[in-house]
């Protein structure tokens, strides 16, 4: 009975010890500048879904430029294909055209990855769509193509991708999520559910890695606000110096950033942080009226979304 007395009171120092030193730890790092946190990846292989156009094409020549062998899918494969000439010049780079909706041709084309161009160090799941309608008024096909898009391709990659990386304890794990992964969004019903996957799929999984003792691999979990790469066009932000629209350049230099640096989880802009941390405090009609006077229930009124020409 004492032993147990005694583990139980050194177990709970022993936590309360952590605590207070993690805590600390992120204090340090916040305020040490971000160039002495960044790791080194180049010469490292990083596959990036949705390299086409937006987000994933600039992320893409971010890692091309710090001198990472690239591999690009997308289902525009002659987007990817000249994308992946255009980097071949300066690094090893090689498009595949993959539809991410479809599961069977995800593995198939893994396994080429892996006979043609070798382990990936960093997987970058970015790819995703988006249908901007009322729950229903979308089409079940719809839905099922966002989720499919949206989350279930990120099981079927890091399934794919972590066996070789918890192998040699090293690598990283990248879900480029959303804002609309943490609140919910009037007119984004089915891509809040999808973008709320990526994120629980992301803590849980970073959880598995630590259980396991896999230090060497991490994981980051990317969740901005509309962001200017057309995805989007058309939605409306009430209060434009708080939250706005953000800029495609600089936002993707912060997920960058953030990726070098081994950061868990980043939402943009700061303003959402204190929005995330006061809603599990708040009575859920706060949160609603709150909600509504910044605007996520009428944000999506005027969406338009990508044109066929962008």
């Amino acid at each position: 009975m004492a032993d147990s007395v005694l583990e139980s009171i050194l177990e709970f120092f022993t936590v309360l010890f952590k605590v207070f030193y993690f805590w600390g730890e992120a204090i340090v790092k916040f305020f040490l500048p971000r160039s002495w946190l960044r790791k080194d990846v180049k010469g490292q292989k990083v596959l990036v879904t949705g390299a086409g156009s937006g987000l994933g094409k600039m992320m893409a020549t971010r890692f091309k430029d710090l001198g990472c062998d690239l591999v690009l899918w997308d289902i525009n494969g002659e987007a990817v294909q000249k994308l992946a000439k255009e980097f071949q010049a300066e690094v090893a780079c090689k498009a595949y055209t993959v539809d991410l909706s479809n599961r069977e041709q995800v593995y198939q084309t893994a396994d080429k990855v892996k006979e043609e161009f070798g382990t990936i160090d960093i997987l970058v799941n970015n790819a995703g769509i988006v249908t901007g309608r009322k729950f229903l008024d979308c089409p079940d096909k719809l839905v099922e193509k966002t989720m499919e898009v949206n989350a279930n391709a990120h099981f079927w990659t890091v399934k794919a991708f972590l066996p070789a990386m918890l192998a040699r304890n090293s690598g990283h794990l990248v879900s480029i999520a959303s804002s609309a992964g943490l609140f919910g969004v009037t007119g984004l019903a089915d891509y809040c559910a999808s973008k709320y996957a990526a994120v629980g799929f992301d803590e849980s999984l970073r959880f598995e890695l630590a259980t396991m003792g896999k230090t060497g691999v991490h994981t980051t979990v990317i969740c901005p606000y509309f962001i200017n790469t057309g995805m989007f066009d058309g939605v409306n932000t009430k209060f434009p110096a708080l939250l706005p629209i953000l800029d495609p350049e600089d936002t993707v230099n912060k997920f960058m950033d953030a990726i070098l640096c081994n950061q868990a989880m980043i939402i943009l802009p700061r303003l959402l942080y204190f929005a995330y941390a006061a809603r599990g405090m708040l009575p859920l009609k706060v949160s609603e009226v709150l909600m509504t006077y910044v605007g996520a229930s009428s944000s999506m009124d005027t969406f338009v979304g990508r044109s066929k020409s962008k």
